[in-house]
């Protein structure tokens, strides 16, 4: 069964909305919502907003968050942000393994299976755009096994160079790669040598048996949100939490593993390296066409025109 952070019994789940829902097995055609979009673009205060609205349950789509005792550095939701709203796959996972795409996809089909049966509208919120087109069978996974022998021998070359190979080898995949990432750096590498290259979006053969609707989020002044997002963190100890992980057995190879928020982090590279990464998650969600982008205004977020045409969107 998927794991839940917070849960609510049916006492406290109050009466469903006529308008939003049917019946536990034909909940809006079965309709899964997903909202994605770049880091600090606001998508789980949306997420809480509309499960609010639609009697929704959220699955967090992050490579990270599912990992304890990683709050701090992947802006986690805390509980009290969730207002109550129950959420899946976030702590589910030990940071000292390796939690893979195909690791999500069981879990959240699990949970969406899950919120069904309450007669609840699942819905998927997250940056991490492989995971998200993996669940809705925009992708196929490869079932490539681990080539230890390969594995071995990467692990000795830098994170540029096996950037670079990776270019050469197949240029889609680096343009969405996280080039801090070793272990995708390396798996990436590893799947192209078994089957070629890696399988472009659209190209998976088994679709999911639900219907996935995509709101995308563009704040307008995305680079101030990632500086106060990243000066938040430190403010709320991000380096203490570096070293509690250190403590729990976490080793500095697999920190370095966890993300640049995690190895030897400063205001001005997380900054930096943030900037960088929201642009890759661009690069990849621009890939589907399916996704309905909204924009954020600086000043007064969504602006009730624009939050009413999301609404309107989910209920169509």
């Amino acid at each position: 069964m998927a794991e839940l952070v917070d849960a609510h019994d049916s006492k406290s789940c109050g009466v469903i909305h006529e308008s939003s829902i049917l019946s536990p097995g034909t909940y809006m055609a079965n309709k899964v919502l997903v909202i994605l979009g770049p880091t600090a673009s606001g998508k789980s205060d949306l997420a809480v907003r509309l499960a609010k609205k639609f009697k929704g349950e959220v699955i967090s789509a992050d490579s990270r968050q599912v990992y304890r005792g990683l709050n701090i550095g992947t802006g986690k939701i805390t509980k009290k942000e969730m207002q109550g709203v129950p959420h899946y796959l976030l702590d589910v996972a030990n940071p000292k393994k390796q939690f893979s795409a195909s690791d999500f996809v069981k879990k959240a089909n699990e949970a969406i299976a899950m919120i069904y049966h309450s007669g609840h509208l699942p819905i998927v919120v997250g940056g991490t755009g492989f995971y998200i087109d993996a669940l809705a069978g925009n992708i196929f996974l490869p079932d490539v096994p681990p080539n230890k022998k390969l594995r071995t021998k990467l692990s000795k070359k830098s994170n540029k160079a096996l950037f670079k190979m990776l270019q050469k080898k197949d240029p889609r995949r680096a343009k969405t790669i996280d080039f801090n990432n070793k272990v995708r750096l390396i798996r990436a590498l590893e799947i192209v040598k078994a089957i070629g290259k890696i399988p472009q979006l659209g190209s998976s053969t088994s679709k999911s048996i639900y219907s996935f609707i995509f709101i995308g989020l563009k704040p307008d002044n995305l680079k101030n949100r990632i500086e106060k997002r990243v000066k938040k963190m430190f403010k709320q100890g991000l380096l203490k939490e570096i070293i509690k992980l250190k403590k729990s057995g976490v080793s500095n190879k697999r920190l370095k593993e966890l993300g640049f928020e995690y190895w030897n982090p400063t205001e001005e590279s997380v900054i930096k390296n943030s900037i960088k990464y929201a642009k890759r998650q661009m690069t990849w969600f621009k890939r589907n066409k399916q996704i309905k982008w909204f924009t954020l205004s600086a000043i007064e977020g969504f602006k009730p025109e624009e939050y009413k045409k999301i609404e309107k969107y989910v209920r169509v």
